[in-house]
């Protein structure tokens, strides 16, 4: 596995919850630098772009979870991680995390994360 993602779950609207996704050594070392990003996709929706943030750390996020998420990496381990805040229900969805290097991409396993109202 590439990207092995974790973190997901079941929360309560309103509480926060942190996914992260650690990537091999062979496309880290590889391929680095890499451009980290999670995607989402809700259940009979298509898969969108949650946050993003660059080798050299500039982040972008869409505009639904701005002020609420912040994404991260941390090159040394490895790992992209997003910390959710203020979840809401319509944050329901399977979160991937993503990697990128030219025409290079990588995609993790997706792990659930359902928000309850």
């Amino acid at each position: 596995v590439q990207l092995q993602a974790s973190g997901g779950g079941l929360v309560q609207a309103g509480r926060s919850l942190k996914v992260s996704c650690v990537a091999s050594r062979a496309i880290f070392s590889v391929f680095s630098p890499l451009d980290m990003a999670w995607y989402r996709q809700a259940s009979g929706q298509q898969r969108e772009l949650v946050a993003s943030i660059t080798s050299s750390g500039t982040t972008n996020y869409a505009g639904s979870v701005k002020g609420r998420f912040t994404i991260s990496r941390n090159n040394s381990r490895k790992t992209v991680s997003l910390q959710m805040n203020s979840l809401k229900p319509d944050d329901t969805a399977v979160y991937y995390c993503n990697a990128k290097r030219g025409l290079s991409e990588w995609w993790g396993q997706g792990t659930q994360v359902t928000v309850s109202s």
